[in-house]
């Protein structure tokens, strides 16, 4: 599927995934503004990626590569 296809299906609660990848198990997830990891601030919905490294990190940016890109994937 292509990018704005993977957008909805974060939008949808589902994580998504590029095929071309070169991390195993790396994924990305909506992280919605009820989880605050930071307490006394209101945070806003951001995208999350689950590293190779097996650690969450929050605020994924696409790159153009990543955005023109059709090997994105729904992943369990």
């Amino acid at each position: 599927m292509n990018f704005g296809q993977a957008i909805e299906a974060l939008k949808d609660g589902k994580k998504v995934a590029r095929n071309g990848w070169n991390g195993k198990g790396m994924w990305l997830k909506l992280i919605p503004s009820g989880n605050a990891m930071f307490k006394g601030y209101h945070m806003k919905d951001c995208i999350g990626m689950k590293t190779a490294n097996n650690l969450m990190q929050p605020g994924w940016l696409a790159s153009q590569i990543e955005m023109l890109a059709e090997d994105w994937e729904i992943v369990d």
